[in-house]
């Protein structure tokens, strides 16, 4: 059968999916697909990539720090950039040394980031929210020799923790803090170290080494360190970038944080690979400093997760900015509400503003949605197979691939999947399998025209006296409620059920109480009965990871 070009799809007969059998004449079509494309894969280190972009934008601004007023050409970033890598080889960073950097979002982040590739070094992102039990934890996990932090930021005392674990962490025999004389005195090394030296350290590199490990946010147990190389990141960011449109012409945004993907590969990496603009609204999230910036910078594209941006359109002034300069941006991290996704497009000019999916294990991102799709596929879909990754829906019990239209666990395959989890092969090999296949635990639709619908995580579905629940679905329904700001539904244990649906809801600012009994009218008659919610509760506000994800396991706990 011929591929379908709406989906991307170079493959459907199931060859490629691990369905263990050819497809019958008249049978439904296997839940596969691979991403094709004309252009290749790059073959850069991301040092190496950098200087081509230095080369080709040098009077182009490559990084802005609005909170600092500081800026940079390319050929200003690219110098600086190299100018941390000497320091760090002054410093006796080997290639394959494990550099840490726990801070918020500057521009020493960008710099060090960048630096730790020339070198070979391995970058070692650590969550800002991190206290001292966590932060030893990876410290010691990765074998971190360097650490680069932030001093303070709102209750953080960085430093504090630092010293509070040090003696606990043999590997570690230096810190610096950004802004302090320890950071000053870690530059001062480079000038003792020549050009031709980064040099050959990067000719020693290869595209295949690791270049970064980042720690899952993970609900149970400690967090596993994904090790990512300069090929998967490096790759993914230019094909996210690529995906939207970036060229020199365009400013990025990034109020999302740096420690993870979405800052550092789909923000960062997506723009240097195309000669656009970073700029750095803020060190974590402020609302009202990202428009701010979006306005005075004039931004092309803006990221977030979907709070994010009902943080930005809830703001009681939000009609007076700017926002005219923007074209695009992306959200993931959690489903987007169609509401939010339609005011983001209709009332922040984002009219080509996408929808990305993955998880950090690959890279990160799997499917996007493209400029020209429209409104339904942008809020109904996570979009189709980025070029080069092949996906497919299997049956969670047999791992054999199901018919399109049929909800399963979504796996992935490609040059984005990581090398594995650091220093942990038995625990790699609980996700990828022998096919090299990720399994990402999450639940997923792939339509007929190769668009995949995320259902939910398999450990977040609801079973009911039987019935499979999948909490977006309600959610979806509930965010039509004109007091509803925001929701959540957990499943909480129940004598006669097992689990029913719990919805945890925020009330829009001004709105009347709303009782249990209003919101299940509501649902009468629009959802099946077991769909509807059980329980009620109003909250102020949802537990959120760092990246933007809402913490479910903390709802059940606290509700159930």
């Amino acid at each position: 059968m011929s591929s379908r070009s709406s989906s991307g799809s170079g493959s459907s007969s199931g060859s490629g999916s691990g369905s263990g059998s050819a497809r019958t004449p008249g049978a439904a079509e296997p839940s596969y697909a691979h991403g094709t494309g004309t252009t290749p894969l790059l073959g850069d280190t991301i040092g190496r990539n950098l200087d081509r972009s230095v080369a080709t934008w040098p009077g182009r601004d490559a990084l802005v720090d609005v909170p600092s007023g500081r800026r940079w050409t390319y050929a200003e970033f690219g110098a600086a950039v190299d100018e941390v890598a000497r320091a760090l080889l002054a410093a006796d960073v080997a290639k394959g040394d494990r550099v840490g950097i726990w801070a918020v979002n500057c521009a020493e982040w960008v710099l060090v980031q960048y630096a730790t590739a020339r070198v070979g070094a391995v970058l070692v992102n650590i969550n800002p929210a991190y206290r001292s039990h966590e932060l030893a934890y990876v410290l010691k996990q990765a074998g971190v020799s360097v650490l680069v932090a932030s001093q303070t930021h709102k209750s953080s005392d960085y430093r504090a923790m630092v010293e509070q674990v040090r003696a606990a962490c043999p590997d570690l025999r230096r810190v610096c803090y950004i802004g302090d004389a320890s950071w000053d005195e870690l530059l001062t090394g480079a000038a003792a170290v020549a050009p031709d030296q980064l040099d050959h350290r990067e000719a020693e590199l290869s595209c295949d080494d690791p270049v970064n490990i980042q720690y899952t946010s993970g609900t149970t147990g400690f967090p596993k360190g994904a090790t990512l190389s300069h090929h998967n990141i490096l790759n993914n960011g230019y094909w996210v970038g690529r995906t939207v449109g970036y060229t020199e012409a365009d400013r990025v945004c990034l109020p999302v944080p740096f420690y993870h993907c979405f800052g550092m590969v789909m923000g960062n990496l997506a723009a240097t690979s195309h000669g656009a603009c970073v700029v750095i609204p803020a060190p974590s999230f402020d609302p009202v400093a990202t428009l701010r910036a979006v306005e005075h910078e004039r931004c092309t594209s803006l990221y977030g997760v979907p709070t994010m941006f009902i943080a930005e359109l809830n703001l009681a002034d939000f009609a007076s900015y700017d926002l005219s300069s923007l074209r695009t941006g992306i959200m993931a991290g959690s489903p987007c509400p169609v509401e939010v996704m339609k005011r983001v497009v209709a009332e922040m000019h984002m009219e080509q503003v996408s929808i990305c999916y993955g998880m950090t294990e690959t890279s990160p991102v799997s499917t996007q949605t493209r400029m020209d799709d429209d409104l339904e596929r942008r809020t109904a879909t996570v979009g189709r197979v980025l070029p080069h990754i092949e996906v497919k829906v299997v049956d969670p019990a047999t791992g054999v691939t199901l018919p399109r239209g049929t909800s399963g666990e979504l796996c992935t395959r490609g040059y984005s999947v990581m090398l594995g989890y650091w220093q942990e092969p038995e625990r790699t090999a609980e996700v990828i399998d022998a096919g090299r296949w990720m399994h990402t635990g999450d639940l997923a639709v792939m339509r007929d025209d190769g668009y995949v619908q995320i259902v939910g995580r398999i450990k977040d579905m609801i079973i009911r006296g039987g019935e499979n629940i999948y909490p977006r679905e309600i959610e979806e329904f509930l965010y039509g409620h004109p007091k509803i700001a925001d929701v959540q539904v957990v499943g909480v244990p129940d004598e006669r059920y097992g689990e029913v649906p719990l919805a945890c809801v925020i009330l829009r600012e001004g709105a009347e109480p709303l009782t249990l009994a209003e919101l299940r009218a509501f649902c009468e008659g629009r959802l099946a009965h077991y769909k509807v919610p059980a329980g009620l509760r109003i909250v102020e506000d949802f537990p959120m990871t760092v990246s933007g994800k809402v913490r479910k396991v903390e709802l059940r706990e606290r509700f159930g």
